[in-house]
């Protein structure tokens, strides 16, 4: 005879097990719920001149059903992940699935993830600053990392993966000098070869929202990021959208609200399309930072930057990169000394309102005093850069300064070039840029020397 304590436990064990369909993904029905077609995503308008992988038609499906009762569905994402490796697709078709262990799937291979429920993170602090996975860049860390060959993640306009970053706002306003206390990225794209992200919605990161690492080939399309406080603390460093040693990513028709960069190109991040994005309350669309790390090269290269409306930033268009020697910035971080170069990065029409400065470069981050910055240039190249159609208003912020390009010697910052700029004062005085060792004839507005 079974017990009736089996009995009572025998839907969790059921539904921890994947169900599989051995047919295509879109259009099935389980549980009353339908499967969706994955999206036709491509790059559009602009392209990066180069080919995106074909990704054949998936096979398989795995119906992954949400224990409930905020019982952890990690391992049974692990093991619909593995079932249906090499050609399925893993169906989220419930409401609201709960994630309190790290999801290490890196070995994934012509897979696609069909979201149409939330996916949340629990905000057990204390667990997940023991068990999230670590990276050496920046001491970065995450709940989740994907990897591997053609994969696929759709959320059709209703998907969401949430980070419960809350508590982790509040707690870092008191733990920000502890070094231990590290604030998990909400997913990481690490080592993927062709791929596209759609149809979704991050929100409440504890920090990054989507970094792309070690990956090449990938679109990002019609997302919407959201990370912002309900309490007094403000969020810190929730980063929409960072690459990071990657080739050929394209981020286009998306929304994005948080309190940091928007788009951050990180060290050799090379054939890049940033296009059709909303901004608000960020630190705008960056190159870098770029040489925190002594004698390491960085490379940003071939980017396109096109038609974006940035709202209520710090910064428009931003690049920024570290003075030439190693030292402390900001309090328990170092940096400075790394060398490489940006090139041929363009700024193309960007609509601004209540933005301090339109266009920031820098070769001091991380240092406040231009003196000692100036006297360790920067060993990082920025060559061949152009802003051309930003139109709109400043904040009152710097008023009526409305930019700033300042370089450390032109030896290693040349050829920036600028045309129809029409940003406005917000209270109508003529509106000028900062400008520190660049050739100002190359330059379409009225620069003003520091003294």
């Amino acid at each position: 005879m079974v017990s009736l304590k089996f009995l009572s436990i025998l839907p969790a064990i059921l539904a921890s097990v994947p169900l599989i369909a051995s047919a295509p993904a879109e259009g099935r029905t389980h549980n009353g719920k339908t499967t969706a077609a994955r999206p036709t995503v491509y790059p559009h308008p602009l392209n990066t001149g180069k080919k995106f992988p074909d990704s054949p038609r998936r096979t398989k499906t795995c119906f992954i059903d949400a224990l409930g009762g905020g019982q952890d569905d990690g391992p049974q994402i692990l093991a619909a992940a593995k079932k249906c490796n090499n050609g399925g697709t893993l169906a989220f078709l419930d409401d609201l699935y709960t994630i309190g262990s790290p999801l290490d799937l890196t070995f994934l291979k012509h897979v696609d993830f069909d979201i149409q429920g939330t996916l949340k993170f629990t905000d057990d602090i204390d667990f997940w600053i023991r068990n999230q996975f670590h990276y050496y860049y920046q001491n970065i860390t995450s709940f989740w990392q994907i990897g591997g060959e053609d994969v696929n993640m759709f959320g059709s306009g209703k998907g969401v993966i949430d980070g419960s970053g809350q508590k982790w706002y509040d707690m870092y306003d008191v733990q920000k000098l502890n070094t231990t206390f590290l604030r998990p990225m909400l997913i990481v794209f690490d080592g993927i070869k062709g791929g596209q992200v759609s149809g979704l919605k991050f929100r409440n990161s504890p920090n990054w929202n989507t970094f792309i690492g070690n990956s090449s080939d990938m679109i990002f399309d019609n997302m919407r990021i959201e990370a912002a406080s309900t309490s007094k603390i403000q969020a810190k460093n929730t980063d929409g959208f960072d690459t990071y040693r990657s080739d050929n990513i394209v981020i286009q028709n998306s929304d994005v609200n948080n309190g940091d960069d928007c788009v951050s190109l990180r060290g050799n991040s090379t054939n890049i399309l940033i296009q059709s994005l909303h901004c608000n309350g960020s630190h705008g669309i960056s190159v870098g930072s770029l040489g925190q790390y002594y004698q390491n090269q960085d490379i940003v290269e071939n980017v396109y930057v096109f038609n974006i409306t940035m709202e209520n930033a710090s910064d428009g268009a931003r690049i920024k990169a570290w003075p030439g020697i190693f030292g402390e910035a900001i309090p328990g971080w170092v940096g400075g000394g790394g060398t490489g170069y940006v090139n041929n990065v363009t700024y193309d029409t960007m609509l601004l309102n209540n933005v301090d400065l339109a266009i920031e470069i820098t070769q001091c981050y991380g240092q406040k005093n231009l003196t000692a910055c100036n006297e360790a240039p920067s060993s990082l190249e920025i060559k061949n850069v152009f802003f051309h159609g930003f139109y709109g208003v400043a904040s009152k912020k710097y008023d009526p300064q409305v930019g700033s390009l300042i370089c450390s010697s032109p030896s290693v910052c040349h050829d920036i070039h600028a045309w129809n700029i029409n940003v406005l004062s917000p209270t109508a005085k003529a509106p000028y840029y900062s400008c520190y060792n660049m050739d100002t004839s190359l330059l379409g507005f009225t620069c003003k020397a520091l003294t």
